[in-house]
């Protein structure tokens, strides 16, 4: 399978923004793993912002673009180096990918993106991708890394995308505030009952919600490709997920 994998900052780094190293090896041990076995990996990474507050030791997330392009451009650095660290070990070579939003919406660059990941792939590398926080603009920004993997997803024809983050899955309510919250294992069609269970913004450090997952999963559906929403905690759950096994919420693509 041609498969998209989106990790969120609040899955790569605890909470004062530092990186959680274990879980991060773990995480490029279970996909080099999987490119082992004969899939097509496509791996799009939050976490410059988040690791580059931690990396500048700031209290909390800022709020004013040139400092989360400040962060981004130290964080960025930190996160691709321990990619291209950990990959290493299990022979895997990485390639960094920063896109705008105009390199989706303008013909020629998304052209030239699609030549480069198909050759990227071809080289059995991995594309690692990021939204490029370090110059984005709000004109431009593509807004969180659960659409850009969506969006990715659909121009790369991927069979399956796969959303690591910090709950498993979408629920009725809230089930941090709500102890009444059901599970929803499976969603065949994505009405306007289902989207009203999006939230607001997950973590502190980043941008994502249940809102923006709901979002993503209208993109990659209507596209044809599964997407499953499913707890980083424990990277080796990416095994059952691409198995088919019944693990976090599975929104099925149309036509399938």
């Amino acid at each position: 399978m041609r498969i998209v994998v989106k990790v969120g900052t609040s899955t790569l780094a605890y909470q004062n923004g530092n990186l959680n190293i274990r879980r991060v090896e773990t995480l490029c041990k279970v996909l080099s793993d999987l490119k082992n076995a004969g899939h097509e990996l496509i791996f799009v990474s939050s976490g410059a912002i988040g690791m580059g507050v931690g990396k500048l030791m700031l209290k909390e997330r800022p709020d004013d673009i040139p400092s989360k392009q400040a962060c981004a451009a130290v964080g960025q650095c930190e996160l691709m180096y321990t990619y291209d660290r950990l990959f290493s070990e299990h022979n895997h070579t990485v390639a960094q990918i920063l896109l705008t939003g105009a390199d989706i919406h303008y013909a020629a660059r998304l052209n030239n993106f699609k030549n480069t990941m198909n050759r990227l792939l071809e080289l059995q590398a991995i594309p690692i991708i990021n939204e490029n926080d370090t110059v984005v603009t709000d004109e431009i920004e593509i807004g969180d890394n659960d659409t850009l993997s969506a969006i990715v997803a659909d121009i790369m024809g991927a069979d399956l995308l796969i959303l690591l983050t910090d709950i498993d899955g979408l629920y009725t309510a809230d089930p941090r505030k709500d102890p009444d919250a059901k599970h929803i294992d499976l969603v065949e069609e994505l009405d306007q009952h289902i989207m009203e269970f999006g939230g607001g913004s997950g973590s502190s450090l980043g941008t994502g919600g249940m809102a923006t997952k709901l979002q993503a999963a209208k993109i990659a559906t209507t596209a044809g490709c599964d997407m499953v929403i499913v707890d980083g905690s424990e990277p080796v759950v990416l095994y059952d997920v691409v198995e088919g096994k019944t693990v976090g919420t599975r929104f099925v693509g149309k036509g399938k």
